[in-house]
């Protein structure tokens, strides 16, 4: 139970953290956006639940982006395409696949999972007495 109490803390934290980026990226957001972050969220606190602190933060974060990526082009195929929402469109930008996913997103998405490894494991350490975090460079 508590393991559940842990990943549902982790998903609300990661569901508002990743809709308050889109709103100050993008001016607004989707509720959907709350599940897709929620769900990178555990899934990027999992590197280090599962991997090893020893790994190199820069490889965590490669790894992070690759995560968010994945599931947002899942959500993407689902919500624009199958469901023709139109939450989001990349396919102006240069190297997009299916305007779901592009590469100028995957560098952002490095870079923001570098934040979001970091505070997940302080999460972590504060909410639940977890290990301290400590990361190699």
């Amino acid at each position: 139970m508590r393991a559940v109490f842990k990943h549902l803390t982790l998903f609300i934290y990661g569901g508002i953290l990743y809709g308050l980026c889109e709103c100050l990226w993008r001016g607004h957001t989707y509720p959907s956006m709350f599940v897709l972050g929620g769900l990178c969220f555990v899934l990027l606190g999992g590197i280090n639940e599962h991997l090893s602190f020893d790994m190199h933060l820069t490889l965590q974060a490669l790894i992070g982006a690759g995560i968010v990526l994945s599931l947002e082009f899942i959500f993407g195929v689902v919500l624009n395409l199958w469901l023709k929402l139109g939450v989001w469109d990349y396919s102006a930008l240069p190297f997009n696949l299916l305007g779901q996913i592009c590469l100028y997103f995957a560098f952002a998405w490095y870079a923001l999972s570098f934040v979001a490894i970091i505070f997940d494991d302080f999460l972590r350490y504060w909410l639940f007495g977890e290990e301290r975090p400590h990361y190699k460079f």
